[in-house]
Formats: structure tokens, sequence, C-alpha cells
């Protein structure tokens, strides 16, 4: 198969993920989460992803869909669309799957999930990392992560704008 071909694979709808992911389990892998818009994928994420990459075997990065980016983050977000998005971050060698999810927060996905970790960025605390005490109750961990200063969508865009006007 094609890399081309094989990166297809790795967008999975919730049931296709599941299963997946008790093939993986079967086989003993560990499974590190994290989520996010990824509206505009920068230098920023790209490190957030490699260190989450490397607390598990297993890397799933859950996108907020379409309507959800518009509820979060205004009418004129998200930039690329939720397909654009999915394939972009299917095509980084250190993500494993991707999967949309309608709501404004993870919580239901992770859940379903139940990672081993949950993985995100230094703008965050443990208290306010949503599934964070759920997946400690199941024995799991939360790791943050160092945000690299100076990257942001909302900056990258507000660049733009200012640029241009």
């Amino acid at each position: 198969m094609k890399a081309t071909q094989a990166i297809q694979h790795k967008i999975y709808s919730l049931p296709n993920l599941l299963k997946q992911i008790a093939a993986w389990k079967v086989l003993g892998k560990t499974i590190a989460f994290t989520n996010g818009c990824f509206d505009i994928l920068h230098e920023g994420h790209i490190y957030s992803l490699n260190q989450a990459a490397a607390e598990a075997d297993i890397l799933i990065i859950g996108v907020n869909s379409d309507a959800s980016v518009k509820r979060l983050k205004g009418p004129e977000r998200p930039v690329n669309s939720e397909v654009s998005r999915s394939i972009v971050l299917s095509n980084l060698a250190v993500v494993d799957a991707v999967v949309l999810f309608e709501e404004d927060t993870p919580l239901q996905l992770i859940q379903a999930i139940m990672p081993d970790v949950i993985v995100k960025g230094g703008d965050y605390t443990v208290e306010q990392i949503v599934g964070a005490s759920e997946v400690i109750q199941n024995g799991g961990r939360v790791v943050i992560n160092e945000l690299v200063d100076g990257f942001s969508t909302t900056g990258i865009i507000a660049h733009i704008k200012k640029s241009y006007s």
C-alpha cells in the first residue's frame, strides 16, 4: 500500500476507532490522546504533537468539527474545513488516528476511548483539562506540554488581517 493510500485509513469514525483501539490494546499498545481545532497548523502544534506521540505507542487526535470550532472561536472560523484539517493531521508521521467530534469538549470521546494518557498544551492546568479526572480514575495520567512562544492560530490570523488591511 502506498503511503498516500494509508493516510486515508488514519481518519476514523468513532465506532471504527474503537475497534482499532481494541486491536492495539490486544497488542499491548498504550494510547495517548490530544485534541484541538488545529485550524492553521503551525510550529507550536507540531511541537506539541511530537511531545504527545512520545508519551505512548499510539497517538489519537480528536479534532473539533466545523460547527464546534464556529461555536468556540466565532463565525469566521474555522479557516480550514474539518475534512482539510483531518487530512493534514493524518499526514503527520507521529499521528496514528484522527477522529472528529461535534461537541464543544471532547469529554464523550475521551470517555469512549479511555486513553492511557491525555496530553495538552501548557496553557491548561490538570483541573482545566476535560476528561483528566476520568482518565486518572481509570489509572491513566495527564501530561502538560510546554507551549512554543509566539505561535497561535488566532495570532496568525490577526497578523494576516493586519498585513492586508
